[in-house]
């Protein structure tokens, strides 16, 4: 039997593993969520009970969906860093591309690498034909790595949690994605 808990296939980028969960993710969730400023625009900070709800959930929507977030392994230290990848969620407008990095892992491009083969994945997996990401109005960063995937905000808004707004980031159109980004990875 494998010891991941999410049926998943891996997906390589130059810097990044994006694989099934394994229960020892469970502390960079955690970690995550207890870090004020990563979990910030994620709900907020959550002491290790409710990061365990908040596991499992991700885990729950691989058996509801037939995937969910991926995992984001470093190749180099082998370190779980995060999560990234598809998530549509009871109540979203449409289907997302989520993602949360440690915040030793921020500021190295590691979510655009990620993100970027998630969106892929989702578009030539899972046959998705449109893809947001919900991101919170004040979050910069992520603002600015959906720009640079060529997502555009139009000024739709989604409440994210209850007194949480966010914008709706449009990616790009699948063949729009592939033209642009046809050789990265």
């Amino acid at each position: 039997m494998s010891d991941y808990l999410t049926p998943s296939p891996n997906i390589e980028t130059e810097r990044l593993l994006l694989r099934g969960w394994r229960e020892s993710d469970f502390e960079t969730v955690a970690a995550i969520y207890a870090d004020p400023d990563t979990a910030a625009y994620i709900g907020g900070v959550q002491d290790r009970r409710q990061s365990w709800r908040t596991f499992a959930a991700l885990i729950g929507h691989q058996s509801l969906r037939g995937y969910t977030f991926y995992a984001v392994e470093r190749k180099d230290t082998r370190d779980t860093i995060g999560w990234c990848g598809p998530w549509y969620p009871e109540g979203r407008p449409e289907p997302e591309i989520g993602y949360s990095l440690h915040k030793l892992h921020q500021g190295n491009g590691f979510a655009l690498e990620a993100v970027t083969a998630a969106l892929r994945d989702s578009y030539d997996r899972l046959g998705w034909s449109t893809a947001i990401s919900a991101i919170d109005a004040n979050n910069a960063a992520s603002q600015k790595i959906a720009k640079r995937l060529g997502a555009t905000w139009n000024g739709e808004t989604f409440m994210l949690l209850p007194g949480r707004t966010g914008q709706i980031w449009r990616h790009l159109s699948p063949d729009r994605f592939r033209e642009r980004f046809h050789d990265a990875a």
